[in-house]
């Protein structure tokens, strides 16, 4: 589908989708320098009062932009992201930049190599413009230097989970793409609690090399953007095998953006009430069925599934996270153990006391829950469901953390990270306050050019995703 090269004034440029500012950079409506300059000028002005960088990349960003725009120029055109500016949550390795990982023991870390990731971003010939903010070690709280980024939408309300300023970035047009990572949660509830389209792709699907640990075998490398198509871009340019990383899928990457029109017709979306809705807030379940009214109107059928139980993933997540952790930190923990907060800390200490009786039961139950899953798709192609069980909660919500809140939080993420499905998250509301509400679609694995085409088709018919928090 062809984007229509209408040129806006400078100061709208933040709010484009990727695909649209691509398109005007292709045809040489917009120079790279010119939009570099817009867009590290709006972080200059915005970020002080959100906090989404840890690092503003500008004298390396200018050079990029000018080597884009001298290469646009000679009709040496990369594709979609060439000249585009993009930030990175701070966990890429990046080489002569240091990589915190938000931690402060970290912050003069400085990247002797890019990671995978990186460099295939500057192979597509992106502007990288920052790092981002997260959670201390891309777990669970942000701890000094790194404050939490503010929520675009309500400074009351929270940001999300680690890749909180991955998602604060695109919601409020600092960048139009930035790479993230979710190991519990990390890519959907931050798109959910910002309102961006967010891909958590297949474990594997994307290289890892050069990315700061949490969980080996939970770790996701994904992204955030305005849109099913702008998340597409960028997952098509990082995807694939990686000789550095030996966990990186060799299954072919599609050609997603090729898929992107073909719809939802006949497409078989699995429904499950017992997770849809019983125990679901009234407003995200009401946004839910609207949604999935959406796509069935287009062309999908609707067909009811029986999931497995996912609330035992909850909680057996944790032990495994920990377990994985452990062994990431085992050069600094517990040798420097008076530079980890509180909440890493307990998480290292489960990890060291955890039997491994107790760890292979937990793997068991894994890999039980993994392979009921991957049967459901004998049945249907995708399912949907919500993403959190309730609205994007309060800071002073997420002060006071007990069981329920956590449940809440991780019943709709923790799973499928155990089980190493794809997803993608959706805008599809608001509430009375108006905080934005997601959906998510889960796919098979390596089905993510499905969750592509039916996230596209969805928005096509839809505008929320077009609904900007600093208009």
């Amino acid at each position: 589908m062809s984007v229509p090269a209408i040129v806006p004034e400078v100061d709208c440029w933040h709010y484009l989708e990727l695909r649209e500012v691509a398109n005007l950079l292709k045809l040489r409506e917009v120079s790279p320098v010119e939009l570099a300059g817009a867009m590290l000028r709006r972080v200059e002005e915005l970020d002080p009062g959100l906090g989404a960088f840890t690092q503003v990349l500008a004298d390396s960003a200018m050079a990029s932009a000018r080597r884009a725009e001298s290469e646009i120029r000679r009709g040496l055109y990369r594709g979609p992201l060439h000249g585009v500016p993009v930030a990175v949550k701070d966990i890429f390795s990046t080489e002569g930049f240091a990589t915190a990982a938000g931690m402060a023991m970290h912050r003069s870390r400085v990247g002797a190599e890019n990671a995978t990731a990186i460099d295939r971003l500057g192979d597509a010939g992106a502007v990288l413009i920052g790092k981002l903010t997260l959670t201390e070690g891309v777990y669970a709280e942000h701890t000094a230097p790194y404050a939490a980024p503010r929520n675009p939408w309500s400074r009351n309300h929270w940001s999300g989970a680690s890749s909180s300023g991955s998602a604060v970035s695109v919601a409020a047009g600092l960048c139009f793409g930035a790479l993230a990572s979710e190991t519990g949660g990390s890519i959907k509830l931050p798109s959910a609690a910002n309102g961006v389209t967010g891909i958590k792709p297949t474990w594997g699907r994307v290289s890892r090399h050069g990315v700061f640990e949490l969980a080996a075998s939970l770790d996701h490398v994904g992204a955030m953007a305005r849109s099913a198509a702008d998340t597409a871009v960028v997952l098509g340019a990082i995807a694939g095998p990686d000789p550095k990383d030996p966990t990186a899928s060799r299954v072919a990457v599609p050609d997603y953006l090729a898929a992107l029109d073909e719809g939802v017709r006949g497409l078989r979306i699995g429904l499950d009430p017992a997770w849809t809705h019983a125990g679901v807030d009234s407003s995200t379940s009401g946004a839910l069925d609207g949604a999935i009214g959406v796509l069935v109107d287009m062309g999908a059928t609707t067909h009811d599934v029986r999931l497995p139980d996912g609330n035992a993933m909850i909680w057996d997540w944790f032990g495994v996270c920990a377990v994985e952790t452990a062994l990431a930190h085992e050069a600094t923990y517990p040798s420097c153990e008076a530079e980890y907060g509180p909440a890493l800390k307990d998480l290292l200490k489960t990890g060291h006391a955890l039997s491994a009786m107790e760890h292979q039961r937990l793997l068991q139950r894994r890999d039980a829950f993994s392979r009921a899953f991957d049967a459901v798709f004998d049945h249907v192609d995708l399912i949907a469901l919500p993403v959190l069980s309730f609205p994007a909660p309060t800071i002073q919500r997420m002060a006071d953390v007990d069981d329920s809140l956590i449940a809440g939080l991780h019943r709709f993420t923790c799973p499928f990270n155990m089980s190493g499905h794809p997803g993608i998250v959706l805008p599809c509301g608001f509430t009375r306050e108006r905080t934005p509400i997601v959906f998510q679609l889960v796919g098979r694995r390596f089905a993510e050019a499905s969750l592509f085409a039916a996230g596209h088709a969805f928005q096509q018919a839809t505008h929320w995703h077009r609904v900007h928090p600093l208009d």
